[in-house]
């Protein structure tokens, strides 16, 4: 009996671990990028009616499917062009250091655009089928960021194009399924979350600049430098938190949002960890600290909206 009880035991560890690399290869901390914009979009529009849950699961489902899938095609050409090695730091690299074929990251990132693809029909059956292009483009840019000839993440303009494509617009789009519109309102209050959003793009950069350098990436880190990229990050997060205020202040967003101060001293975090670090290694808690700061910030501004809808 003892040697099949270890047998199980063992069998059970590889299966907990098998789970946890593919969790990880989805990088978690980055998926809030995806589920923070919906549950914005969706709270904003309690202004015009009630929510449409079924709608706002399936949207949820579809970003958080096309956020994943982004990740692994980030895996899987860093993989195929040689940048990621068994010494990569943080979650990229796992098809280097867990075995795991390049061939079933790309058949799996591509089975999640396929759900997607499904759940965005029914969305664009239940609202507008000009959804779909819109989508399309998304999943587009999600492939076109790390794939194709020319990739986005080599450019200086990758923290645009994530911030846009991955906040502000899927903001827009969470709002418009359960409004059938776009206001003014909910384009001001999406672009803290466009820069926050493109911010975890530019901490990654930063933490990777020097083995980006080398690869020949010229990102926008690369391109200021260091010093001058955590300066701009800390730019980000002060103009996120003083474009909320000044929302207050012309009352387009209620004074309840003010409570978005309490993730402060997450980007304070962040910012001193970037000053600090010096490898990859050391500055990997500033990067986390940076999805965090999005997360926080965001849920506070959606906790803020929500409380001012029922109490004005």
């Amino acid at each position: 009996m003892q040697p099949n009880l270890q047998h199980t035991s063992k069998q059970a560890v590889e299966s907990n671990r098998g789970v946890q690399v593919w969790w990880q290869m989805t990088r978690p901390h980055t998926l809030t990028a995806a589920f923070v914009p919906v549950l914005l979009g969706t709270v904003l529009s309690l202004e015009h009616g009630e929510i449409h849950f079924g709608l706002f699961f399936t949207m949820l489902l579809a970003s958080l499917l096309i956020q994943a899938a982004t990740n692994m095609f980030n895996e899987y050409y860093d993989f195929k062009r040689g940048l990621d090695n068994e010494h990569s730091i943080g979650i990229g690299g796992t098809i280097v250091r867990d075995g795991i074929k390049p061939k079933t990251v790309m058949q799996i990132a591509l089975s999640f655009y396929g759900i997607a693809l499904l759940l965005g029909v029914y969305i664009c059956m239940s609202t507008s089928w000009w959804l779909a292009v819109l989508g399309l483009v998304c999943m587009a840019v999600g492939y076109l960021y790390t794939g194709g000839p020319y990739p986005i993440a080599y450019t200086p303009f990758g923290e645009i194009f994530a911030g846009f494509f991955m906040g502000m617009l899927i903001i827009l789009i969470s709002f418009f399924i359960q409004t059938g519109m776009v206001t003014t309102t909910s384009v001001l209050i999406s672009i803290p979350i466009l820069v926050l959003v493109g911010a975890i793009n530019f901490s990654n950069n930063i933490r990777d600049l020097d083995g980006d350098k080398e690869s020949g990436r010229r990102t926008l880190a690369i391109l200021i430098g260091k010093k001058r990229a955590v300066t701009l990050m800390a730019y980000m997060f002060g103009f996120s938190f003083l474009w909320v205020l000044s929302l207050i202040i012309t009352a387009v967003a209620p004074i309840w949002t003010a409570i978005v101060l309490l993730s402060i001293p997450k980007a304070m975090k962040a910012i001193k960890g970037f000053k600090a670090g010096i490898s990859p290694i050391q500055m990997a808690p500033a990067m986390k600290a940076t999805a965090q700061t999005n997360t926080i910030f965001g849920f506070l501004l959606a906790i803020g909206i929500f409380i001012g809808h029922f109490v004005s």
